[in-house]
């Protein structure tokens, strides 16, 4: 397979998560070798590789950074999607701090990328193989990457709500798969920790048509809800996005144990921590 970036720049327009401001995303067609960079135009164009390496911050979202003050926040389901849609090239134009959250989910980026078309490249496509099983602790949590022979997910959750218990899911990666299984789940949150939130000046964006409420033993917003077990399909969504951050795609098992931001990016560095951990190959 060759390289594959979009055929043509599409714009979109929405509240940034966190910030509650709006922001104007452009995506535009990258060359050969550029990977995903994130430009905030609002600071003078100045540009951020969507790389591990660039991760400062993980509470409530994967922020990457250029170390000298400029930032880009919740950039996870937007890269599950890039990694959905197989795009190796892309420049991501915003004018805030944060992509548009659009509906909470993977979906609204991967329509966008769908409709922008897709043109190959004249390059190579490379990948990530896994040669070692590479784990990472924290507590109650952890996340691992293992050998396989494609890039499959092994999840579970467990919430003390009955809106969402124990939930376990394993699922392998396919195009056509994470746009049916994966990308429509939506991002979710408890009412209880909202003013919390709003005092540290996050999740200001967030509503009840772009989030899923968990308020006591509930759902304050059903209506939104497109899976029995979301909540374990969104976490395997930011599982994609974090691990879309190696800069080419991981060939390998996944495996999360009430894991989330800090774990995944903790294990990709981990994982390159080594060279004898992974190898780089073709992809065919």
């Amino acid at each position: 397979m060759t390289r594959r970036t979009i055929a043509r720049e599409i714009a979109a327009e929405g509240t940034a998560l966190h910030a509650g401001t709006t922001v104007r995303m452009k995506l535009q067609p990258a060359d050969p070798g550029t990977g995903i960079v994130f430009r905030r135009s609002d600071l003078g164009g100045r540009e951020i590789p969507a790389l591990y390496d660039r991760v400062g911050e993980t509470r409530l979202g994967t922020v990457i950074d250029d170390g000298a003050g400029a930032s880009v926040g919740v950039v996870e389901h937007l890269m599950a999607a890039v990694a959905g849609a197989a795009i190796d090239d892309l420049i991501v134009c915003v004018d805030g701090p944060e992509p548009p959250i659009l509906d909470g989910d993977a979906l609204g980026y991967l329509v966008l990328l769908e409709d922008a078309g897709f043109r190959d490249q004249a390059a190579p496509r490379r990948a990530v193989k896994v040669k070692k099983r590479v784990e990472v602790k924290n507590a109650e949590a952890s996340a691992a990457l293992e050998p396989a022979s494609e890039l499959s997910f092994d999840f579970e959750i467990s919430f003390p709500t009955p809106a969402i218990g124990t939930q376990h899911m394993v699922w392998t990666f396919s195009p056509q798969a994470f746009r049916r299984d994966i990308a429509p789940a939506r991002t979710f949150g408890f009412v209880h920790e909202l003013d919390a939130l709003l005092k540290m000046g996050r999740g200001r964006g967030a509503s009840l048509q772009n989030t899923l409420a968990l308020d006591g033993d509930g759902l304050r917003n059903p209506e939104l809800q497109r899976f029995k077990d979301e909540f374990v399909r969104h976490k395997i969504l930011d599982a994609l996005g974090d691990l879309a951050l190696a800069g080419a795609p991981i060939v390998g098992r996944f495996e999360g144990r009430k894991s989330g931001h800090a774990q995944n990016n903790a294990l990709l560095r981990a994982l390159f921590s080594d060279p004898s951990n992974y190898e780089e190959i073709a992809v065919s």
